[in-house]
């Protein structure tokens, strides 16, 4: 999905499994199904959209009162250690400084951006990728500029979560996983893949990596720290907020709808930035 602006970087591996079955009706049910389908043509939306819905919304929270606690846990780590220290950073470091280390970890998650579109089926997208990581490993200063986007090519945002999903795998139920944010059971298991993809680990000792990584946590949370205060603020229940919001940035992110894709949603995209 192509993201504009989406700070995605290296930091505490996001870890995780795959999910779900969706199960379509054959034979007799088949009639019916065309009634549907003719009845949400006419209220304008998609079949094919409506069955992504369905997939991701019956029982799409069954372990909130586990998630909850999560939820919780995380909130508390970051109002007590992660906020005060990102304001302290932004207090600190000059705008450019932040965009240009923002840059560096974007240009750090070409493998993954590149091996997804490959596995979606976008060679063109692919190649655009390609394109951007060179030109901004050279001309860019190891990525720390961004010059790629003054030639249109802006960057764009794939994990192996969203290739599953393009294939049809059903997300599964809603997953907060602990320090790492919002999450499911196929984008769980994605983790896993998009890991491996990095390749970075496999070349630099782990304590090496360790200290850009909490260098990236800092300055991505310093770049949301008034959205999510105004997220917690205009939210009667921040949990249902982000819940909702991730569910739907990942189905439009999917289905490649761009504006509704770059919405902001306060965790996920503050917790993105721990993906290798």
């Amino acid at each position: 999905m192509r993201s504009r602006g989406r700070s995605t970087g290296g930091a505490l591996p996001r870890i995780l499994a795959t999910g779900c079955i969706l199960a379509l009706a054959a034979g007799a049910a088949a009639g019916t199904d065309g009634a549907r389908e003719e009845e949400q043509a006419g209220a304008g939306t998609p079949p094919a959209a409506a069955v992504t819905d369905e997939r991701d919304q019956p029982d799409a929270d069954p372990w909130q009162g586990m998630n909850r606690a999560i939820f919780w846990f995380n909130d508390q780590v970051d109002v007590y250690v992660l906020e005060p220290v990102a304001r302290g950073w932004r207090w600190a470091t000059p705008g450019p400084m932040r965009t240009g280390i923002s840059n560096f970890f974007q240009n750090l998650r070409f493998p993954i951006v590149f091996v997804n579109e490959t596995f979606q089926a976008k060679p063109f997208d692919a190649l655009r990728t390609f394109a951007r990581f060179g030109i901004n490993t050279t001309l860019g200063i190891a990525g720390f500029l961004d010059p790629a986007a003054e030639f249109g090519l802006e960057p764009t945002a794939e994990d192996f979560g969203q290739t599953l999903g393009v294939w049809g795998v059903p997300s599964g139920p809603y997953l907060v996983l602990p320090l790492l944010g919002p999450s499911n059971v196929r984008d769980t298991g994605g983790l896993a893949v998009d890991t491996a993809t990095t390749i970075i680990p496999f070349f630099v000792d782990t304590l090496l990596i360790i200290g850009p990584r909490l260098i990236d946590v800092v300055n991505t949370r310093a770049r949301f720290l008034d959205e999510v205060e105004e997220a917690k603020a205009a939210s009667f229940d921040y949990y249902v907020a982000v819940r909702n919001a991730y569910q739907q940035r990942r189905r439009a992110e999917i289905d490649d709808r761009g504006p509704a894709a770059e919405e902001f949603v306060p965790d996920e995209d503050l917790y993105q930035v721990v993906e290798p």
